[in-house]
């Protein structure tokens, strides 16, 4: 079997992305999509993305973590896709698309994509941490040095000690000058990853909720670059999130499975 497929990447979150409108790929197929993922042997990607057709919207987003596996909602993925669907031409500079957290509105300019996230009620608030859901779980920690953190020990640590074979991802924060810096274990990539955007949203509701920061648009920079969240707070809950930052188009390939 050949796969038609291209490489995107959101502040170096990495995806392989298929057009599968015609839903002619294997999705059933966890080896497959492992596979691809692999960055030995196969394309090599923290996931994998397909864009499907869906009856009342622009289109559908189904998100693989690189284990292969079915996963809950992917930020940079969902930005990656609608770079995607603007290239495909299914889409021009605004949309609105379907993904398994729900419905999720994105506008596209250039490189720059700014997706809406899910309306967040709840962000739990424990003795030296928080934890709440962005369309993904997400437990947020405070660190000295971030920069000089083990982000693979500690993360996976935590990953699995705290919160089962189910897990979380696991996100690591500093303040700097600017707003924060942010580091991420990711569960079913079970490793850090440059950028994580429901990691980062989470980390700057969280930060929010506990009175570390006043600002309701945040700049947060990762390993693969910079980016903004935005929202708007009452009452502890959070809705009009916003995740913005650069998604582009790495390369297209074919690969033969």
């Amino acid at each position: 079997m050949q796969i038609t497929f291209y490489k995107y990447q959101g502040t170096g979150n990495d995806f392989v992305m298929i057009d599968n409108r015609s839903l002619s790929f294997p999705k059933e197929d966890t080896k497959l999509i492992n596979k691809l993922c692999d960055r030995k042997f196969g394309v090599g990607a923290d996931g994998l993305i397909l864009l499907e057709n869906d009856e009342e919207l622009d289109f559908k987003m189904v998100y693989y973590n690189a284990d292969g596996n079915e996963s809950t909602m992917c930020g940079n993925g969902g930005r990656c896709l609608v770079a995607f669907a603007n290239f495909l031409g299914v889409i021009k500079e605004k949309t609105t698309f379907n993904a398994v957290d729900g419905l999720h509105n994105a506008t596209i300019k250039g490189d720059i994509v700014s997706l809406q996230m899910i309306d967040v009620a709840e962000v739990k608030e424990k003795e030296n941490y928080s934890f709440l859901d962005t369309g993904s779980p997400h437990h947020v920690q405070l660190v000295d040095n971030v920069n000089g953190f083990d982000v693979f020990t500690e993360g996976k640590k935590i990953r699995y000690g705290l919160y089962g074979e189910a897990g979380s991802n696991v996100n690591f924060v500093t303040k700097n000058a600017k707003g924060y810096t942010v580091r991420t274990y990711e569960r079913g990539v079970e490793d850090e990853t440059l950028s994580c955007g429901t990691g980062v949203t989470a980390v700057a509701l969280a930060m929010h909720k506990s009175g570390n920061t006043n600002l309701t648009t945040i700049p947060i920079k990762v390993m693969g670059g910079d980016l903004e969240i935005s929202f708007t707070a009452k009452d502890g809950s959070y809705k009009n999130v916003y995740l913005t930052g650069e998604a582009k188009q790495v390369f297209k390939g074919e690969i033969i499975c």
